[in-house]
């Protein structure tokens, strides 16, 4: 990669390399990866556009040349505006690696579940060679399923549950009494939801869970 500038309160200096619509409310950025970048998959970086920053987790995996970042588009948002009309080439700053939300040695079985865009530390997992897990994904529309394809070929069962549908209605109908290593990202109302019902039918798991607003 070009040599990239490291600043105040270790900020790197990136440019927009690309950005791909996924749905009406989304889109994808792609970001230039600072020399000696590394994180684990799972993690992310604080975003700065105009003085102010928001927290995206990465979509692409550890090894990938460049850093990718699924969005959600915010009328009137301070970062989410600023990515999704800047033109190619426009620099950026970020910081990081942030964030414990990692797969690590997890023995027992997966249960991923997610909210909109809080699908994309789970494509980073997937990625870096995450494979077996069941993933849940909660969407208000069909067309917001994006990733559908190479999360679904890497899961052991992959379930859309589009709105009315709930991820925590599923899995309290469908998952089997037992011990499970749970991964919650997404909305805070879905990770209360789903910490009330690992309280009630699935006790002695393990829980991990990061917010996506």
């Amino acid at each position: 990669m070009e040599s990239l500038s490291q600043g105040r309160e270790g900020r790197h200096t990136v440019r927009l390399l690309g950005r791909t619509r996924l749905c009406e409310s989304a889109f994808e950025v792609e970001l230039e990866r600072p020399r000696g970048f590394a994180f684990t998959a799972g993690q992310g970086v604080r975003l700065f556009a105009g003085g102010q920053g928001r927290d995206y987790s990465m979509t692409s995996g550890p090894a990938s040349a460049t850093l990718s970042f699924c969005v959600r588009t915010i009328e009137g948002g301070a970062v989410s505006p600023v990515l999704a009309g800047s033109p190619i080439g426009t620099p950026f700053q970020l910081t990081g690696p942030h964030g414990i939300f990692v797969l690590g040695k997890a023995p027992l079985s997966m249960v991923w579940a997610a909210t909109g865009v809080g699908i994309a530390p789970f494509l980073s997992m997937v990625r870096d060679g995450a494979t077996g897990f069941t993933l849940l994904h909660g969407v208000r529309r069909g067309s917001d399923l994006f990733y559908r394809e190479e999360l679904e070929a890497a899961a052991a069962r992959y379930v859309p549950c589009i709105s009315p549908a709930r991820v925590t209605a599923w899995a309290g109908e469908n998952l089997l009494p037992g011990r499970y290593e749970f991964f919650l990202c997404g909305n805070r109302q879905m990770i209360r939801d789903f910490l009330n019902l690992t309280d009630e039918r699935f006790p002695d798991s393990r829980v991990h869970t990061e917010i996506f607003s």
